[in-house]
């Protein structure tokens, strides 16, 4: 996946990123904190930079997911997965993402969501997409709402955040309701 828009790019996370993502990671923990899973066991197992990307690109490599990084003017400002991609009867995936705090509401993120969705219906040929948001996370729902995403209600205690189980609104999207694509209606 390597997908262009204006002065925004989605490219594959690479090894020889660990120091700028490391970097940006640090710089920025305050402030994913409240937004990032965590594992509910003690012990659970961390993979390194290394192994974090070898392991996406086998999920790319088999189609089961694919990491990349958000890029504007070719610095790195965040990072976008698209994941638990899903063949058979379902032909879904998911998104996430998380942006560096000096670079929020400048219109980034809604540009990385369309091309991930559009290169999943178009390049990946999936029937939906969907993206699971906290609540009280109010600047993940502009994004879904600018794009046009469906709200499908609460998942109670969906996933593991910031050290509790954290409900979440689920937003979905499915081919025939993007029709001529989401970039087609980015400004």
């Amino acid at each position: 996946m390597d997908l262009v828009h204006g002065g925004i790019r989605l490219r594959p996370l690479r090894l020889r990123d660990r120091v700028a993502w490391d970097d940006l990671r640090m710089r920025n923990a305050g402030w994913l904190r409240p937004w990032e899973a965590t594992s509910p066991e003690a012990n659970a197992f961390r993979p390194t930079f290394a192994q974090y990307v070898r392991g996406q690109n086998r999920a790319a490599r088999r189609g089961e997911g694919y990491a990349a990084v958000i890029e504007v003017d070719r610095r790195m400002v965040g990072q976008l997965t698209v994941s638990s991609v899903t063949r058979g009867s379902l032909q879904s995936a998911t998104i996430g993402y998380w942006i560096a705090e000096e670079m929020a509401g400048r219109g980034i993120v809604p540009v990385c969501v369309a091309l991930a969705t559009d290169y999943c219906f178009l390049e990946l040929g999936l029937h939906r997409v969907e993206i699971n948001i906290r609540p009280e996370n109010a600047a993940s729902l502009r994004v879904v709402a600018k794009l046009g995403f469906r709200d499908e209600g609460i998942r109670e205690r969906y996933l593991h955040i910031n050290g509790t189980w954290a409900d979440h609104r689920t937003f979905a999207l499915t081919v025939e309701e993007a029709r001529g694509g989401l970039t087609a209606r980015l400004p």
